[in-house]
C-alpha cells in the first residue's frame, strides 16, 4: 500500500523476494504497522493460538489500530539489488458476514439514511468466519495451533462469493453469515489467487441464497470519483460503511502475493475486517475489493482496492482452466533509459525504451531477448524511457500493467533495438516460478527424513 523507488533507477518485471514499506497483519499482528511477520493480521481474537513472538504485539495492535487495516502486507520494490522489508502495509480481516442478496427492508428506510439502491447492495456483503491452521515449517509433519479471524466478502452470482486470499489462508473451516441473519453457513474455497490476493468461495446451502442478488462489477473509476467501502471491520458486529474518493490509480505492490498489479488508492477508511469487502461507486456498482492499507507516521488515509480488471482476470483464469494459474511474467529485469549519453551509446534515437539488464534463464524471453537490448514496444504500444505506457487520457502507467493483462500461455510481440537495429520478436508469457516461494501450494510442506536429517523445500516462511 505504499510506493517505493527502485534502487539504482531500475525496476524489475520479476516479483522480488523481499519488499519494502509493506508488512502483513494477522491475528498475531504487530504494533502500529511495525510488524514484520508474513502472517496477515486478522480482526478476530486468536483462539487457542500457539504463543509466538508476534502474538502479544497483535493484541496491542487490536486496541490501538482500530483505524488501521487489519492485514498489512509486504511491499515489493523492483530494483537491481536493494530489497528490504518494511511494515507499512496492512491487510484486513478474514471472516465474512453475509446476508441475503439485495432484499430491501422498508423498516431500514429512515430519514436520509440512504436510497433503496444503497440498502440493496449492502445486503450482498457478508461476514466471513475462518479457522486457520498454519503448517509448522520447522517441523513439517505437524501444524501450529488453530486460530480464528473474521473478514468480509460479497456475492457475485452463480452461488459464489469473493473475498481476499489472505482471509482464508491455511483455512480448515470457513463460514459465512448474511446481514441480519443469525445462521452461519459453511463455505468452500474454490480458488485462491495468492498474487492478486483474491479467493473464490461457494456456499451449497440453498437457504443462504434465498432472495439474494449478486453485485455487478463496474468500470474503472477516475480520479476524484466517490467511493464507498462496505464491510465488517473491527469495532462492532454490524455492517460498516465509509466514504471517500479515488486518490490514485497505478501499479501497486500487493503485499500478500509479492507481486505488482494495478491498484486503486482511496482515502476512505479501511480498517481490520474490511478485507474482502467491496468498494462501490455512486451508481452502486462494485469497482473493486478492499485489501490493504499503507501505514506510516508520515501519511494517513491511504487504503488500496483491487480493481475490477484484476478481479475479472482472476475469474476468467478460473473459468478457462478450472483453477487459478496466475499472472504471467516477461522474465526480465529492466532499467530506465533517461540518460541521453546511454541512449546514444545504445543507438536509440528517440526518448523511448527501457534497457534489459538481465533475462531469467528459465523464461521464454531468454530465447530471443538478450542483455543490452532495448525494449521499445509491447504489442504495438510504445514504452517510454521511464518504463511507462499510455493509460487512458493524459495518464501513463508502468509497463508491467500490459503484461498483467495477459494470461498464461499468451504470446506477445516485443519491439527491441539491438545494436541500433529495430527488431520484432515473439515471446510466450508464463507465470514466474520463484526460487524461494512466499507461499507453498497445498498448505503442508513436503519433507523427507534420511538418517535423522529432515529435508524440506526452501520457502520464505521457513526462513522467517
Amino acid at each position: 500500500m505504499a510506493t517505493a523507488a527502485a534502487a539504482n533507477c531500475c525496476f524489475s518485471l520479476l516479483p522480488c523476494k523481499e519488499r519494502t514499506l509493506f508488512s502483513t497483519f494477522g491475528s498475531t499482528g504487530g504494533r502500529c504497522g511495525v510488524h514484520t511477520s508474513l502472517k496477515p493480521f486478522r480482526t478476530a481474537v486468536v483462539a487457542h493460538q500457539k504463543p509466538t513472538r508476534s502474538s502479544k504485539p497483535e493484541k496491542e495492535s487490536v486496541s490501538k489500530k482500530i483505524n488501521n487495516d487489519p492485514f498489512a502486507y509486504k511491499d515489493e520494490i523492483k530494483g537491481s539489488s536493494a530489497k528490504t522489508q518494511s511494515n507499512a502495509f496492512k491487510s484486513f480481516g478474514t471472516s465474512k458476514k453475509e446476508k441475503k442478496g439485495f432484499q430491501y427492508d422498508a423498516k431500514e428506510q429512515q430519514g436520509d439514511s440512504g436510497t433503496l439502491q444503497e440498502a440493496a447492495f449492502l445486503n450482498a456483503v457478508v461476514k466471513v468466519y475462518c479457522t486457520h491452521t498454519a503448517p509448522d515449517y520447522s517441523l513439517p509433519w505437524q501444524k501450529q495451533r488453530q486460530y480464528t479471524s473474521t473478514g468480509s466478502a460479497f456475492m457475485i452470482g452463480d452461488g459464489k462469493l469473493l473475498t481476499n486470499a489472505h482471509c482464508v489462508e491455511h483455512d480448515t473451516q470457513v463460514k459465512v453469515k448474511r446481514r441480519g441473519d443469525d445462521t452461519k453457513y459453511v463455505a468452500k474455497v474454490l480458488a485462491r489467487g495468492v498474487e492478486c490476493d483474491i479467493a473464490l468461495l461457494s456456499v451449497e446451502n440453498k437457504e443462504f441464497w434465498e432472495g439474494a442478488e449478486p453485485l455487478q462489477l463496474g468500470r474503472m473509476p477516475r480520479l476524484q470519483d466517490s467511493v464507498t467501502v462496505v464491510g465488517y471491520p473491527l469495532g462492532g458486529d454490524t455492517i460498516s460503511v465509509t466514504k471517500g474518493v479515488v486518490s490514485r490509480i497505478e501499479v501497486t505492490s500487493y503485499a500478500h502475493g509479492s507481486s505488482d498489479l494495478l491498484g486503486i488508492q482511496i482515502d476512505a477508511a479501511i480498517n481490520p475486517g474490511n478485507s474482502g469487502g467491496p468498494a462501490f461507486n455512486d451508481q452502486g456498482e462494485c469497482i473493486g475489493v478492499a485489501f490493504q492499507v499503507y501505514r506510516s507516521e508520515e501519511v494517513e488515509n491511504i487504503g488500496y482496492v483491487i480493481p475490477t480488471s484484476v478481479v475479472s482476470h482472476f475469474l476468467t483464469d478460473y473459468e478457462r482452466n478450472g483453477k487459478y494459474t496466475g499472472f504471467p511474467s516477461l522474465g526480465v529485469l529492466l532499467q530506465k533509459l533517461e540518460n541521453p549519453a546511454l541512449r546514444a551509446y545504445l543507438k536509440v534515437q528517440s526518448n523511448e525504451g527501457v534497457l534489459v539488464r538481465k533475462v531469467e534463464p528459465t523464461a521464454d524471453a531468454n530465447r530471443v531477448i538478450k542483455e543490452g537490448d532495448v525494449i521499445v514496444s509491447f504489442d504495438g504500444v510504445q514504452v517510454g524511457s521511464e518504463g511507462t505506457v499510455p493509460f487512458r487520457t493524459n495518464e501513463r502507467i508502468a509497463f508491467r500493467y500490459l503484461i498483467s493483462q495477459k494470461f498464461a500461455g499468451d504470446v506477445a510481440e516485443i519491439g527491441i533495438i539491438r545494436e541500433g537495429t529495430l527488431q520484432k520478436v515473439q515471446v510466450a508469457l508464463h507465470p514466474r516460478v520463484h526460487l524461494v516461494p512466499y507461499h507453498i501450494e497445498g498448505g503442508q510442506p513436503s519433507y523427507l527424513i534420511i538418517a535423522g536429517l529432515v529435508f524440506t523445500p526452501l520457502s520464505e516462511p521457513l526462513i522467517k
